[in-house]
């Protein structure tokens, strides 16, 4: 890279992201830390797994426990917050991030407890199986399998069987538009709403975002390829809209969707493109950008305070749609 073109990064590192955020990427672009795609499947699992994370909002409860899937059994987290209603909580069945091929219930554990305090909702956290020992479809038949038990064992929860909602952030996003999609096609379970955090939606797409944010420390372009094919496979043709929910021809009569993504992300304008057409469908979605941010800022909180603000925010628009009927247009 020439100087000239180090310097502009810098310029530009300066104008998109916020002080907090700028921290972190300087340190991370002086670490020259390698793409994914050549530290590898099981290094960069560890690398996930050993941040250091502070402790999430105490729970009322956490349980572990698991469910026979199609695949085998399926290990999930149950949330309660305080102050949940004790029998008729909604509840939000949430898939981690990580690409399809790494995270876990332990490394998304603080996240839950968040989602679970901002939505006063309980959270059922699904630790689907990874690529690319599984490749698709399994981890999407596990995630629908786990809205199905939750709305089977609605009663030994807790949980309001008609106000369940599916959630993710980045690949657990994509996670959740298919079972939404799923759910619709197949008859139910009946969601009350969708919560698609800068999701993974499609492969990579020749979009203005993807360009601009190619090199992101948060999220290289190469690495969407590389971790995409590990879940999919090689060849684009074969795609169906369960495994890449962007494919889908007709979106109308999906539950009710709030759609997340940070300004530098370079899934941006394709997360963005999908909730217009939510929108355009006849789907009642709001679409937020955060301006500052980069991919997976919402796993950021404990340092980023945009991310801590968004989470709340966020948190307050789903809580506000389960208090309200599910066709009620969010604020």
């Amino acid at each position: 890279m020439s100087a000239a073109s180090a310097s502009s990064r810098v310029d530009d590192d300066d104008r998109v992201y916020d002080e907090d955020v700028r921290v972190m990427v300087d340190a991370m672009r002086a670490r020259r830390s390698p793409s994914l795609q050549s530290t590898g499947v099981g290094p960069a699992r560890d690398a996930l797994e050993s941040i250091s994370r502070p402790p999430g909002p105490d729970m009322q409860t956490v349980r572990r426990v698991e469910f026979e899937g199609p695949h085998g059994r399926v290990p999930v987290r149950v949330y309660r917050p305080h102050g949940a209603p004790e029998q008729t909580a909604p509840v939000v069945v949430w898939f981690h991030g990580g690409g399809m091929i790494m995270g876990s219930l332990e490394s998304f554990d603080r996240l839950a407890r968040e989602v679970a305090a901002a939505t006063n909702a309980v959270v059922v956290n699904v630790g689907y199986r990874l690529a690319p020992e599984h490749r698709y479809p399994v981890a999407h038949d596990e995630a629908y399998a786990a809205v199905r038990w939750v709305r089977e064992t609605a009663a030994r929860w807790g949980v309001d069987p008609d106000r369940i909602a599916v959630g993710g952030d980045s690949a657990g996003g994509g996670l959740a538009a298919a079972t939404a999609l799923r759910a619709r096609n197949e008859g139910g379970p009946r969601l009350a709403q969708q919560i698609l955090v800068y999701p993974g939606l499609e492969r990579r797409c020749d979009r203005p975002s993807m360009r601009t944010f190619a090199d992101s420390p948060f999220l290289r372009a190469e690495d969407i390829d590389w971790m995409k094919s590990l879940y999919l496979g090689d060849d684009p043709s074969t795609d169906d809209e369960y495994g890449t929910p962007a494919v889908a021809t007709d979106l109308a009569g999906l539950p009710p969707a709030v759609v997340v993504c940070g300004y530098a992300d370079p899934l941006r304008d394709g997360v963005e493109d999908y909730g217009r057409r939510l929108q355009e469908a006849g789907v009642l979605t709001a679409i937020i950008r955060y301006p500052g941010v980069g991919h997976g800022f919402f796993m950021q909180s404990a340092s980023v305070a945009r991310a801590r603000s968004a989470i709340a925010e966020v948190g307050g628009l789903v809580a506000a749609r389960f208090a309200r009927n599910s066709s009620a247009v969010p604020d």
